[in-house]
């Protein structure tokens, strides 16, 4: 880290430097842009990827009375662009509290039972998800695997987070910067309905993303995995 640190430093000082000429017109022009890039290369160096941890703002922040519109126009790109896909009950999108956006995803249509292999035929849909996602870079991206009670809880908690997991990665494949990608399972332990019916445990069967806003402020939140209260309860925050 303070390796990758010094390099990027000592390479914008040293274009600073080419900067100072008090003659060019441009002085202040370059040198803004300058200093911003090499603040963002620092500052970028300062989130702890293993802890899920918050340091800096690695992606720059939202400042907290545009997190509302930012997130507007994601969602509606969002419903835009999977609107087949809504249509046909295969991905829900949500707007949370805390202005973060929520897709489940049908497990039916994008995993076969009992395997972690997503499906050709869903992978055009991840594909237009991936293209929204790229433009819309200050947020944070969780993706969380649940299963049914079908099965033990370690065998469904292994599934659930090889299905997170696999829907991360091809996320990432699609070109998503793996930085902003935080993937866990929770197995069984949060069911959306009962699990006493096929019907119900269809709904257990899911892949839920969480697209956090990166708050100036409030950082670290975006990094918090998302809270098992918050499923079902769209609301404005800001």
């Amino acid at each position: 880290m303070k390796k990758a640190f010094g390099v990027v430093a000592l390479a914008g000082l040293t274009a600073l430097a080419g900067c100072t000429d008090p003659s060019d017109p441009n002085r202040k022009t370059k040198t803004g842009a300058l200093v911003g890039a090499v603040a963002g290369a620092v500052i970028g160096h300062q989130v702890d990827h293993k802890k899920g941890r918050y340091v800096g703002a690695a992606l720059g922040a939202l400042a907290g009375g545009g997190v509302g519109y930012y997130m507007d126009k994601q969602q509606k790109e969002l419903e835009e662009q999977l609107a087949r896909e809504q249509a046909a009950k295969e991905l829900e999108i949500q707007r949370m509290r805390d202005d973060s956006l929520k897709l489940t995803l049908d497990s039916e249509v994008s995993f076969d039972f009992d395997s972690a292999e997503i499906k050709h035929g869903f992978k055009g849909t991840l594909d237009k998800l991936a293209n929204v996602i790229q433009k819309y870079d200050k947020t944070i991206i969780h993706v969380v695997g649940h299963t049914d009670s079908i099965g033990s809880d370690s065998y469904n908690q292994r599934l659930s987070e090889r299905r997170a997991s696999a829907v991360g990665n091809y996320l990432m494949r699609q070109g998503v910067q793996a930085s902003r990608i935080q993937t866990e399972g929770r197995g069984e332990t949060q069911p959306r309905a009962t699990n006493a019916t096929e019907a119900g445990r269809q709904l257990n069967r899911r892949v839920e993303i969480y697209l956090k806003p990166v708050v100036e402020g409030r950082e670290n939140r975006a990094y918090e995995p998302p809270p098992a209260s918050q499923s079902e309860q769209p609301s404005r925050y800001y």
